[in-house]
């Protein structure tokens, strides 16, 4: 089986599992009070927001064009579909805070940010060891560092997001 076809199944059966739980656990909790987002949002939010996209989405997105220009077709394979499950992680998101006010936008980046982690290092594996693609190497481990962070960012807020009482 080709590096391609085992990605993309890879990257399907992983929705597949991900969107099963979110919609599992909504039914589940379908008769709970309707969430929204805590306002206002601190103001640390916006730079680390702002630091995301230009780390997470801008770099790769950049990345993913100067591999077409240069005929890389590994940085294809590599940052297609980093790209879609961030798209559709946004995508999940946007569907359980906005549409269905459910608590299972919590969830959300609990499924996801592991499983992106684990596709950046898969692609810093799949990615040929010359020196042309070291910087990329570099940008996906320094995306490796980011969602990290990000993840233990979101762990912390818990407290916050579900309104848990403090003194």
């Amino acid at each position: 089986m080709s590096t391609e076809v085992y990605l993309l199944f890879e990257n399907l059966l992983f929705f597949a599992i991900a969107t099963s739980f979110f919609a599992l656990v909504g039914w589940a909790w379908r008769h709970s009070k309707p969430f929204y987002l805590p306002e206002p949002l601190p103001e640390w939010f916006k730079i680390w927001f702002g630091t995301v996209q230009i780390i997470a989405l801008l770099l790769p997105i950049a990345a993913l064009l100067w591999g077409i220009w240069q005929g890389y077709s590994s940085i294809l394979t590599v940052l297609i579909p980093y790209l879609v499950m961030l798209g559709l992680q946004i995508l999940s998101e946007i569907v359980t805070l906005r549409y269905f006010h459910t608590v299972v936008w919590v969830m959300v980046p609990y499924l996801y940010l592991p499983y992106r982690i684990w596709q950046l290092y898969e692609g810093m594996t799949l990615l040929s060891p010359t020196d042309e693609l070291l910087w990329i190497k570099n940008l996906l481990l320094v995306n490796i560092v980011l969602w990290a962070l990000n993840y233990a960012l979101d762990l912390s807020q818990l407290p916050r997001l579900l309104r848990w009482e403090s003194k």
